[in-house]
C-alpha cells in the first residue's frame, strides 16, 4: 500500500510517499481502507521527531490519529463490525495511508448522511473536546473560554458546549473571519487576539467575575491570563501546548479562588480508556452529528500523497476547522 512516512526529522521533518507493507490486524482489530484522514498538531510534532507513536518505534512511521473508511477484514474477536461496514476511528498513528489497523472499541460506525471527509475530520477533535469538556464538568448555564476556536478542537467544543447549555461562550481567535464563523456555530463572544487581551475582555464582560471553565490548547503563553480569567472555584482544561510547555504562576490565585487546573492527553491512553471516551462521544455528541445540529467543518481537502503541503498550510493557522486528506 502507499502511505505518508516520516522520511527525516531534521530541519522540520520531511514525509514521503512510499510503498509500505499492509498492517496486519490482530484479533481485536479492524482492517481498514481509508477513504480520508485528517490533519492535527501532533502530526506536525511527529514529523519533527518530538511526538513519536507510543509503543517499540515502527519500521515505518506514518503519522495519522483519525481516519474514515470501509472495513474490509474483521479480527476474531471483534465485536459490533462487519466487512464492509462505514467506520470513523481514533489510531495512535498510520492514518495517512491507504491502509490502516484499527482497535474495534475505537472506532464507530458512520451517520449515514456525513461525508467520508466530514468523518475522516471528526474523532480525534471532536472526542477530545468532549473529553475535555466532561473533564471541566461544565454545566447547562456555566460561561466556558475556547482558545483558537476556529481549530478543529474549537469547532468541536463550540458546538459541544452549546448543547450542553453553556452559556455565555466566549472564544480567541486570530481574524475577525474565523470570529464570524465561529458565531454561525454558536459562539457568543468573540475575542481577537492580535487586537484585544482576552483576559481584560472576560473581566469587562463579566464584571470582574470571570469565567466557570477554559479548554485551553496554548499553554503557557496564556497560563498567566488564563488563570487571572478564571472564576472562583474555576476549571481549565488543558489539551495543548502550542504556546509553551514552562511558565512561571502565582499560586496564591489556584488558592484563593479554589482552582482546579487539570492536563490531558488522548493519544497515549490505555485501550480501555480510549474506549470509554469514544463511547462517552457515541451517547453524547454522535447523535447531534447524525442529525445535523452538530457540523463536522471541513476547511481544505489535499490528496494524501500532498500530506506535505497540507501542514505546511497547517503551519500558517489560516484553516477554520479541519484540514483533510483524501486517499
Amino acid at each position: 500500500m502507499k502511505a505518508m512516512v516520516v522520511a527525516s526529522t531534521e530541519d522540520k521533518g520531511q514525509l514521503e510517499l512510499q510503498e509500505v507493507p499492509d498492517p496486519v490486524p490482530g484479533p481485536e482489530d479492524l482492517l481498514v481502507a481509508v477513504k480520508a484522514t485528517a490533519l492535527n498538531r501532533g502530526d506536525l510534532l511527529q514529523r519533527m521527531g518530538a511526538y513519536p507513536q507510543p509503543g517499540p518505534k515502527p519500521e515505518f512511521e506514518i503519522p495519522g490519529l483519525e481516519l474514515a473508511g470501509e472495513v474490509i477484514e474483521t479480527g476474531a474477536r471483534v465485536d459490533g463490525f462487519e466487512k464492509g461496514d462505514r467506520v470513523m476511528a481514533l489510531v495512535a498513528g498510520g492514518g495517512y495511508a491507504e491502509k490502516a489497523v484499527v482497535h474495534y472499541r475505537h472506532a464507530v460506525k458512520v451517520p449515514a448522511g456525513l461525508s467520508w471527509h466530514e468523518a475522516g475530520g471528526t474523532p480525534e477533535v471532536f472526542i477530545t473536546a468532549h473529553d475535555a469538556l466532561r473533564q471541566s464538568s461544565l454545566q447547562s448555564g456555566e460561561s466556558l473560554l475556547i482558545h483558537a476556536v476556529g481549530s478543529g478542537v474549537g469547532m468541536a467544543a463550540t458546538q459541544i458546549a452549546k448543547v450542553l447549555g453553556a452559556q455565555p461562550v466566549f472564544g480567541t481567535a486570530g481574524s475577525a473571519e474565523k470570529l464570524d464563523r465561529a458565531r454561525e456555530l454558536g459562539l457568543d463572544i468573540g475575542i481577537n487576539y492580535r487586537e484585544q487581551d482576552f483576559a481584560e475582555v472576560i473581566k469587562e464582560t463579566t464584571g470582574g467575575q470571570g469565567v466557570d471553565t477554559i479548554l485551553d490548547v496554548i499553554g503557557a503563553d496564556y497560563w498567566s491570563r488564563n488563570i487571572q480569567s478564571l472564576a472562583t472555584l474555576g476549571r481549565m482544561t488543558l489539551v495543548g501546548l502550542m504556546g509553551g510547555a514552562t511558565a512561571e504562576t502565582n499560586m496564591g490565585l489556584l488558592l484563593r479562588k479554589r482552582l482546579q487546573v487539570r492536563g490531558t492527553v488522548l493519544r497515549s491512553r490505555p485501550h480501555e480508556e480510549k474506549g470509554a471516551a469514544v463511547q462517552a462521544f457515541v451517547k453524547s455528541v454522535l447523535p447531534h452529528i447524525g442529525s445535523g445540529r452538530i457540523s463536522v467543518v471541513v476547511d481544505r481537502v489535499f490528496p494524501l500523497a500532498e500530506a506535505q503541503a497540507a501542514q505546511d498550510y497547517m503551519e500558517t493557522n489560516a484553516n477554520f476547522g479541519k484540514i483533510v486528506l483524501e486517499t
